[in-house]
């Protein structure tokens, strides 16, 4: 399994949302290697499809996809139980994890 945490370097959330999935990767007994994905610019941005730091991408794919028809550097919001928040939770991306340790 490959884990990228895809992040531009003015996003106050990537670092906790790296915390979580480490967190998440150790409960679910996954051991792998997270590669930091640092976007530079938003050509770069356009050329990853990147959907805001962080993005999260186990083989090449978004946990949490969606169509845009541009793509800039930008910070995302997650809908978490507690609201909307610039990381997910570490039982979220237990559970996408999980969809891909299965598949």
């Amino acid at each position: 399994m490959q884990i990228d945490l895809l992040y531009f370097d003015g996003c106050p959330s990537w670092q906790s949302g790296l915390e979580n999935l480490k967190a998440a990767l150790a409960l679910e007994g996954l051991e792998t290697e997270i590669s930091l994905v640092q976007v530079e610019d938003n050509s770069e941005a356009d050329r990853l499809s990147f959907l805001g730091s962080p993005s999260f991408h186990v083989n090449d794919a978004d946990l949490w996809p969606e169509q845009r028809e541009t793509y800039a550097l930008s910070c995302r919001l997650y809908a978490t139980p507690q609201g909307m928040q610039g990381a997910p939770t570490v039982e979220m991306l237990q559970e996408k994890l999980r969809d891909f340790a299965t598949h």
